[in-house]
């Protein structure tokens, strides 16, 4: 996403666009990220009363929005400084300010920081596996934020580097710096995926530069393209597949079937007679897993054989 604005509003950027414009579209099309996130988590039953507020499309669309005001309205420094301080200042409160009501500073489940900021605004609307806290809470979604601003950094080396081998160069070290600071911050502020932790900012990154670059050299320079089509086609609609996996992950907990006297989820009884009979749990949910995506590839090939990209 932070590539992506990169590309789209900087090149807007460059032809003159007006910022307005360009706030009301991007406000535009978070809302419309919020808005599908919201339709996921209430099918199929839309019980409103209890619906989960916080959600991954809506944390996408929340951190798409702020991105891209600061992108619009800061320096390249400006961004670098402002990321640099909501990760500091974010590892500063989870790990300095006592929890109202709790005591100490800590980053357990239920009793950190972010938990409490959570329940004091979505208490009845988070995460139903926790009920106390989300992963993808309010507070969480700050350094969440700056994911995308290193996104934006990847990018411009994109656009404001010529040559294949400066590319090429610039994504292994800034990812390698990345990866060697986030494994460092982690002896202080451990890497947590659902508290999206600075050190895993950090990390999490790195890998993605240095992903990104072996990527590159493999389809850019040395023309090796064909083994790279399967992700092409899920990314072709990212958006629309993410969708529709949660519906029908839903819809296959939702439909009931009688297994042995003993009425189970359409999910669990595919789950048992392919793979649970033959296969170490841990594989078995892998292969399950594996089905999913090899479900969803159908959608996605069709849509990329008929050419359409479903945009939000």
């Amino acid at each position: 996403m932070g590539v992506a604005i990169e590309l789209s509003i900087g090149s807007q950027l460059n032809k003159g666009y007006d910022k307005k414009i360009m706030v009301k579209k991007a406000g535009i099309r978070a809302l419309k990220l919020i808005g599908l996130g919201l339709l996921l988590t209430a099918f199929p039953y839309f019980d409103f009363a209890n619906l989960r507020y916080p959600g991954v499309l809506q944390r996408i669309g929340l951190v798409y929005f702020v991105s891209s005001l600061m992108y619009l309205y800061l320096s390249p420094r400006g961004l670098l400084l402002s990321g640099l301080l909501v990760l500091l200042g974010y590892w500063a409160a989870m790990t300095l300010i006592p929890v109202p009501g709790i005591g100490p500073a800590n980053l357990l489940p239920d009793t950190n920081l972010a938990a409490w900021i959570d329940r004091q605004f979505l208490t009845g609307h988070m995460w139903s596996q926790s009920k106390t806290w989300d992963p993808e809470g309010l507070f969480s979604t700050l350094p969440a934020i700056v994911t995308c601003l290193l996104g934006i950094a990847c990018g411009k080396v994109l656009t404001q580097t010529k040559e294949h081998g400066k590319r090429m160069k610039k994504w292994l070290i800034y990812g390698g710096s990345l990866l060697l600071l986030g494994l460092l911050w982690s002896l202080l502020f451990p890497m947590n995926k659902a508290l999206w932790t600075s050190s895993f900012v950090l990390y999490t990154a790195g890998w993605a530069f240095m992903i990104l670059a072996l990527s590159y050299w493999l389809v850019d320079i040395k023309g090796w393209k064909n083994w790279s089509t399967p992700f092409v086609i899920y990314g072709m609609n990212a958006i629309t597949v993410f969708f529709l996996s949660g519906i029908i992950a839903k819809m296959l907990s939702w439909i009931k079937v009688n297994s042995a006297g003993e009425l189970i989820s359409l999910k669990l009884f595919l789950q048992q007679m392919l793979f649970n009979g033959w296969l170490s749990p841990k594989n078995a949910s892998l292969a399950g897993a594996l089905f999913m995506v090899m479900l969803l590839f159908i959608p996605a090939y069709i849509l990329w054989r008929k050419n359409i990209i479903i945009k939000v």
